[in-house]
């Protein structure tokens, strides 16, 4: 049972320089323990969370011990509880987290429990980002009017949302048009420092968004987990993570004229995918931090699943409390914040000699060093200097089909498709850009860029260039502040002209929400099979998610963005080739157009103001007026309606006892899927469009559901019953069982007949038959995504097989029962001759208490191979979250206990 906190001697009073006291905070110095000056920062956050919650229960003094020893316990892989200060959700995660808490309340209540028990006891905040088609882009009305279609398509589960923050406490809802999550986070709902009834801590935030990383650039520890790990942290349990090691980044210098934040970040990430971060946090220090602006810091913190690293943090310095003071947080908050984190070793002063600080491997970087780039087409740690773009994608055409390659026929490769264009005549080649997006919380939270975009269009507007009407180009600022600066500069007009309109506030191309391509362009792609562009500012480019059509997608600066529309092609040397003919009949080239980081400066200093923070975020408290008028129950159960589209009630606690189940072991599973390396979570759980011959289709339409009020999976996913057969449904898969066939299918085994996967998994289910899965290297990468871990279960898909996992996404798996198996290193699938058609058992003891983390399992086929993996339960909490059944019932069967 919990005891009182053994750490109280050190809880010390934090006075305020003109006398009187912030409150009280558990005092790191008052340890008198030599190590913490050795600790990096973002370990002794961990430290500090634990003593403050040691209650030698949840938290024991021991687990303090492990994290003041970090420098020779984090290469042992040891575990840590963790109890992060709040959690942010924003709505594609926050719908299916508010639907499993209220599902958690009935079966609380099924079980004799008291339902009220399911409420978060950290603060939550939720904001309604994901939600912005650009069904209307190119028009000074696009906000208005795709704000309208979003609540005509979301209604439902707007006010499904709004019921949960009246039915939960400590939970905040931001309504939709306010902005992207993680810029609205870094801007607004960051405290960095807690004030909570006089007691000071640091702030710290676990996400159901992979990107929640970008808070890591205010100095504020957050990163990425699954929803269901998420709700369980909400409920108070601790997470249990493997205390991890640190990267020591360097930055030296400064950026040369004409670089931007998103050339560094693609540097940063292709450099740290190299050095092998993942499971780690990156720490970055050095005179270089002197010369970087908080958004580009939080640029680079956002990319850190990019990269592979549970984060990339920048402690709190002078440009940090010089930001928040932007950002409009009040001179007192601001002292409260620096005065606590220097009293607490927690603050970098560079006017003081650089500690001692011991990492477990170091990289450096001079900012000099860095050049203009773009990274694809298909992934986003593929970097590409701007000089070599041109013969990189003629590589990538000529390449067989792969993540560099196309396999497009030499003969084909110079065709030119001609087509209408609403009465005009156009034309399409390979390369040719379709979708022009300015998108992204990676880059629109940072003033630099999106007035560097500003400036590049006020040049090629001046100078006669225009964007060619058939590419659909869009603006989607992050936050309403963004609109307002570029009003101030008067700079926003010339995006207008250019087609870059603000078409909403909130997650769009990025995640995949681009929205149709018009009909003439869409059927000149497909009818010739020609590879098309599209270029965003976004963080993930993988293939089928930021359109069907477009092929090759490369990730950019804002300013690129506009320089490639203008162009009209990434088949360019913006070196030697002109990006257009201007007004006077002159060849304009890239160099005449790209501004000067004075120039920049100069209008970020004019145009970017305090009170332009305050207005924005005064405004998203009060609402609007269409999230205002929505009505909803005020029960604190939820009433589900069979018949909605949007919310249902999912079968996890369905026939739930206060007994676990046990663990499981798997008997002559069939493979329901064989995969190759690097299958994302995209992959396995589109968030895009759903398509029209798709098992979810069919399930909408045989309700009544129009094709044209579709919307996407991300937004359907507050039902169980589309997100499963939406599981595996990305039109770009690649699945070995198929011999070379790319799309959504399968093979079922016994009868050989090619299903889609949802269907195949089924008739497995009917036969009474498990099933699993197995794939290459990084299953499981990008977005943190927990349907990528219940669309399989609910298929009936029990281990999943690979060469390795992408961190958040095994821990999904594990929070869903799914038991995650590596192979032994140099091996995998194809040389162990394994091909898929065999039949699987994978035998495991009966008792919890006879498995070990991390032990080794031999998986037996019915051809009398069999082979060696590493059972990928990392520490004793997940093996108890596997004998629970997954990670809800073992908190539902605790709180009842308590």
């Amino acid at each position: 049972m919990a005891s009182d906190n053994p750490f109280r001697s050190i809880l010390k009073a934090l006075e305020k320089p003109d006398g009187g006291e912030f409150g009280n905070y558990y005092s790191l110095p008052a340890l008198n323990d030599p190590r913490i000056d050795k600790l990096p920062y973002s370990i002794r956050i961990l430290l500090e969370s634990a003593i403050r919650n040691c209650d030698e229960f949840q938290v024991k003094s021991n687990d303090v011990e492990k994290i003041l020893d970090w420098e020779n316990t984090s290469p042992k892989q040891v575990e840590i509880p963790f109890k992060p200060a709040r959690v942010l959700l924003q709505d594609f995660t926050g719908v299916p987290a508010v639907v499993d808490l209220a599902c958690m309340r009935d079966a609380m209540n099924s079980l004799g429990g008291d339902s009220n028990k399911i409420n978060p006891l950290v603060p939550v905040d939720l904001v309604i980002d994901h939600s912005v088609q650009v069904d209307v882009a190119r028009s000074e009305n696009a906000v208005q009017a795709n704000m309208e279609l979003e609540f005509q398509r979301n209604k439902e589960r707007f006010a499904f949302l709004k019921w949960g923050s009246n039915a939960f406490d400590n939970m905040l809802v931001v309504p939709p048009g306010s902005g992207i999550v993680h810029q609205v986070n870094l801007e607004y709902l960051a405290r960095v420092v807690f004030n909570t009834n006089g007691l000071l801590y640091p702030d710290s935030v676990v996400g159901t968004d992979s990107h929640t990383t970008m808070i890591d650039g205010l100095g504020v520890a957050g990163w990425g987990v699954g929803g269901i790990e998420a709700e369980a942290t909400m409920l108070g349990q601790p997470m249990s993570m493997v205390l991890p090691g640190v990267v020591g980044f360097k930055l030296t210098g400064k950026l040369r004229d004409g670089m931007t934040a998103t050339d560094l970040v693609l540097t940063v990430t292709q450099m740290l995918r190299k050095h092998g971060v993942v499971g780690k946090f990156v720490e970055f220090h050095g005179e270089g931090m002197r010369e970087l602006s908080l958004a580009d810091r939080a640029t680079i913190a956002n990319m850190s699943p990019e990269y592979g690293a549970t984060m990339g943090f920048f402690p709190v310095d002078h440009v940090t409390l010089q930001y928040l003071k932007l950002t409009g947080r009040s001179d007192d908050t601001v002292s409260m914040i620096e005065a606590y984190l220097r009293a607490n070793k927690m603050f970098v002063d560079y006017s003081e000699p650089e500690s001692k600080t011991v990492y477990s491997s170091s990289l450096e970087l001079n900012l000099e060093d860095v050049e203009p780039c773009v990274s694809g087409p298909k992934r986003p740690h593929d970097r590409v200097p701007l000089r070599e773009m041109k013969a990189d994608w003629h590589s990538c055409l000529d390449n067989r089909v792969g993540f560099k390659g196309f396999a497009v026929p030499k003969e084909a490769q110079n065709k030119v498709v001609e087509f209408d264009f609403n009465g005009t005549p156009a034309h399409l080649r390979h390369g040719d850009v379709v979708i022009a997006a300015i998108t992204s919380c990676t880059n629109t939270s940072n003033p630099s860029v999106m007035l560097g975009a500003a400036l590049v269009a006020k040049k090629a507007c001046e100078l006669g260039l225009e964007v060619k009407p058939w590419i659909k180009t869009s603006l989607a600022p992050g936050s309403g502040v963004v609109t307002k600066y570029l009003a101030k500069s008067g700079l926003q007009k010339y995006l207008n002209h250019l087609g870059f309109s603000i078409v909403g506030y909130g997650c769009t191309t990025c995640i995949g929400n681009s929205g149709d391509i018009h009909e003439a362009v869409a059927s000149a792609i497909v009818d010739n099979d020609l590879v098309a562009s599209a270029v965003l500012s976004g963080n993930r480019n993988f293939e089928g998610r930021v359109h069907p059509l477009t092929r090759a997608n490369y990730l950019a600066s804002p300013p690129l963005v506009v320089a490639y529309a203008l162009a009209g092609t990434v088949n360019i040397d913006f070196e030697t080739e002109p990006i257009g003919t201007g007004k006077d009949g002159k060849q304009i080239f890239f160099r005449d157009i790209w501004p000067s980081n004075k120039e920049v400066a100069e209008v970020v200093q004019s145009s970017v103001l305090p009170d332009m923070f305050k207005a924005t975020y005064e405004a998203i408290t009060k609402g609007n007026s269409m999230w205002n008028q929505l009505s909803v129950a005020s029960g604190t159960l939820y009433e589900w309606d069979p018949k909605s589209t949007y919310i249902h009630e999912p079968p996890y606690f369905k026939g739930m006892t206060m007994s676990p189940p046990g663990p499981h072991g798997v008997k002559d599973a069939h493979c329901l899927l064989n995969f190759g390396d690097s299958i994302t979570t995209d992959h396995i759980s589109p968030a895009g469009s759903i398509h029209k011959d798709s098992p979810a289709a069919k399930y909408l339409m045989e309700r009544g559901v129009d094709r044209r009020d579709f919307n996407s999976y991300g937004s359907r996913r507050g039902n169980d019953e589309i997100m499963a057969r939406g599981t595996f449904a990305n039109i770009r898969i690649v699945n070995k069982h198929l011999k070379g066939e790319v799309g959504p299918k399968t093979v079922h085994i016994p009868s050989g007949e090619k299903l889609s996967v949802f269907d195949a998994a089924m008739k497995y289910r009917n036969e009474g038959r498990d099933t699993v899965i197995l794939a290459g290297a990084e299953y499981g990468s990008g977005s943190s995504r927990d349907w990528a871990a219940k669309g399989p279960m609910l298929l009936g898909v029990k281990a999943v097989i690979s060469k390795s996992f992408e961190r958040i996404h095994r821990s999904n798996l594990v929070g869903m029962g799914i038991i995650p198996l590596c192979f032994k290193t140099g091996e995998d699938a194809e040389t162990l001759g394994l091909t898929g058609q065999e039949l699987y058992t994978i035998e495991l003891p009966n008792k919890v208490s006879e498995i070990k983390p991390g032990q080794d399992v031999t998986v037996i086929t019915n051809n009398g191979k069999s082979f060696t993996c590493t059972l990928r339960f990392d520490t004793e909490v997940e093996l108890a979250y596997f004998d629970h059944g997954g990670i809800l019932q073992y908190v539902i069967r605790n709180l009842i206990k308590q």
